[in-house]
């Protein structure tokens, strides 16, 4: 019974890890795509740079909330365990 507590709750994780992966992907690809439509649409080196600058920005952001969520999953199943393990017998 144990173990089968301990796979669903990996099972979870590792789901919502992918979620969380998937959307910081989701979020880094708006941000490249929205830099080369600043950058095509001006001619002002400054605000290319800028685009870009923006860019790595989001990109850092979205790295560091899937990291964070990813802390927040691992967190989240070693409750659970610790819950499942208070109730064995």
């Amino acid at each position: 019974m144990q173990a089968t507590k301990k796979a669903v709750e990996n099972v979870k994780e590792t789901a919502a890890n992918i979620g969380a992966s998937t959307k910081s992907g989701l979020e880094k690809t708006k941000a490249t795509v929205t830099e080369k439509a600043e950058k095509i649409s001006t001619h002002d080196p400054i605000q290319k740079e800028m685009a870009t600058h923006k860019k790595e920005e989001k990109i850092q952001q979205a790295d560091m909330e899937k990291h964070e969520a990813r802390e927040h999953n691992a967190a989240a199943k070693m409750s659970a365990m610790a819950g499942h393990m208070d109730r064995a017998p």
